[in-house]
């Protein structure tokens, strides 16, 4: 018969095994368990724009799909960096994202004194969807594809204006890249958002832009605006008759802007791999390829892994645009 004592102490010895296990074991059940709270998606830009629609679209999806919700919350400022930086000094638990644009991979290098690192400070979660931009021209423009544009702007230096959404974003750099590839001579004329831009460009103002399709593409189909290419590596079904950049000439011109949720470095990959395979049964859905085709953007799931190296490229691609263009903010 054992005694008391030594019953006691294999009881005891059992208690705090039984614990220490349960106590390991916690992070791995926490994040089978993800999520058990509401999730913040963390938006650069006001409500409304494209940022903000895309990830109003996959909100949705993600809420339905986990049953808690994910929550859009917009923290506009300083080109989307007061967003992403909100987002770098969040807990790396999964409950607080960034809608990342391109903006923020050209940001990388246009601010030289940023507070963080989107490739070191960020972790790729998954791709929401493309949106190309479209070459668009004043009407009374006298050219009516990529090549007389060029040969205009080349019998004409100095007479071509191009309009932007602002000095930096990707409709800037897009126009700046053009100018490196066909060294043509022409002014950049920013402006504080695509609508005012466009404006002027209607107006006469200012002859071309690189714009996001969703909101140039309205205007060429009433006439106001010609639309001359296309920044994507093929036709956008939204507009199958405008040929691409490639087609024009411009072999390698691929230049769209993009969408896609980041989380904190050192977020647990079992959290990061859920809310991919969540992303990519989302833009599966009919309804919801549609709703993005309607906007102009294209559904581009990739692999987290993918994602991480298409960012990377991406900056390195936009900084040495930057520093050629010589552009700087700040």
């Amino acid at each position: 018969m054992q005694s008391p004592i030594f019953s006691f102490a294999r009881r005891a010895t059992f208690c705090l095994l039984a614990g220490l296990t349960s106590t390991v074991a916690l992070p791995v059940s926490a994040q089978d368990a993800y999520p058990n709270k509401a999730v913040r998606i963390v938006v650069g830009f006001s409500a409304g724009g494209t940022t903000d629609v895309v990830a109003r679209v996959l909100s949705k999806e993600l809420t339905e799909e986990f049953g808690q919700s994910f929550v859009v919350e917009n923290k506009p400022g300083a080109g989307s960096n007061i967003a992403a930086e909100y987002v770098v000094r969040a807990p790396a638990d999964g409950y607080t994202l960034l809608m990342m644009a391109v903006t923020s991979a050209i940001n990388q290098t246009l601010y030289p004194n940023l507070k963080f690192d989107v490739t070191k400070d960020l972790t790729a979660v998954a791709l929401g969807a493309k949106v190309p931009n479209l070459l668009v021209v004043n009407p009374q423009l006298p050219v009516k594809s990529v090549k007389e544009l060029v040969d205009y702007a080349n019998k004409n230096p100095g007479k071509l204006n191009f309009a932007s959404s602002g000095s930096g974003t990707s409709i800037h750099m897009t126009g700046e890249l053009f100018k490196l590839q066909t060294k043509i001579d022409m002014s950049h004329i920013p402006y504080k958002g695509s609508s005012p831009a466009l404006t002027d460009l209607v107006g006469g103002q200012v002859q071309m832009m690189f714009d996001n399709m969703p909101s140039a593409w309205p205007l060429v189909q009433s006439g106001k605006l010609r639309a001359l290419a296309v920044t994507a590596p093929a036709r956008s079904p939204a507009a199958p008759d405008v040929p691409t950049m490639a087609e024009a000439g411009f072999e390698g011109f691929d230049v769209s802007s993009w969408f896609g949720l980041m989380a904190p470095a050192q977020t647990p990959d079992a959290v990061i791999q859920k809310l991919n395979a969540a992303v990519a049964k989302a833009l599966a859905k009919p309804e919801v390829q549609k709703r993005l085709l309607d906007l102009g953007a294209v559904p581009q799931p990739m692999t987290a892994a993918q994602f991480g190296a298409f960012v990377k490229s991406e900056v390195s691609t936009w900084g040495a645009v930057v520093k050629a263009a010589g552009v700087q903010a700040d």
